[in-house]
């Protein structure tokens, strides 16, 4: 089993100073290789296990296994954890540092990684685009430079530069319009036969999921009320 949740929970504060629980007891298991969709209505509670996932949001109780091992209170386990699990957000334009170059934004991706020489670097800046069928000509060029479509795929590119394994897909292609949904989604699919990822896949779009994931699991009001396998 690549990645285990074990009754994972968070409630935050509202305005009117009560308590709402996002996730409430969740329970989930992915195997490598795997795609699991969450699906549910905004404020079911998704992204937030997504974030607890990915540690940008601390769960108030539960536990958390990647590769058979703890990864919350080990420095060394979450260092590596980092690398091997990478997100990708909804807005590729909002998380692309317009200021930066293709080649920045590859780059900053490689700060956890042990430093490699300018030329390994540029060799496999160049091989992340063209996995995600984009050129390696386009290093010196910036975010408002491309379509959304193209954005979204240097924001997968930028995951893919430590050679995760596990990748966290929030509302990845909900930002773009039909086609491109479907071109970003095939890119995925391929990604994952040709690299033996694992993906989270966070949205609201039941079609998308179908598209993309192995199962499916509906979360609603911080729980999941029902999951079950495609093709099952």
């Amino acid at each position: 089993m690549l990645l285990e949740l074990k009754n994972i929970q968070k409630t935050f504060a509202d305005r009117a100073g009560g308590q709402v629980r996002a996730v409430d007891g969740v329970s989930l298991s992915v195997t490598a290789g795997e795609s699991c969709a969450l699906v549910g209505e905004s404020g079911c509670g998704k992204t937030t296990l997504a974030r607890i996932v990915m540690g940008l949001v601390r769960p108030d109780a539960g536990e958390m296994l990647f590769e058979g091992q703890p990864v919350w209170g080990d420095r060394q386990r979450e260092r590596y954890f980092r690398r091997m699990a990478r997100m990708v957000f909804q807005d590729p334009f909002a998380s692309l540092d317009p200021r930066y170059t293709v080649r920045s934004i590859l780059e900053e991706a490689l700060h956890l990684e042990p430093k490699c020489s300018a030329e390994a670097c540029s060799s496999k800046m160049k091989s992340v685009l063209t996995a995600v069928g984009l050129s390696g000509e386009i290093l010196s060029r910036y975010p408002h430079e491309f379509s959304g479509g193209e954005r979204q795929r240097i924001a997968i590119g930028r995951a893919l530069m430590t050679g995760p394994k596990l990748l966290v897909l929030d509302e990845a292609v909900s930002s773009l319009d039909v086609i491109i949904q479907k071109e970003v989604l095939d890119c995925l699919v391929a990604l994952q036969k040709d690299r033996g990822l694992t993906y989270i896949f966070i949205t609201h779009n039941i079609k998308a999921a179908h598209r993309i994931a192995h199962k499916i699991a509906v979360m609603r009001s911080g729980k999941i009320v029902e999951w079950g396998t495609i093709g099952a």
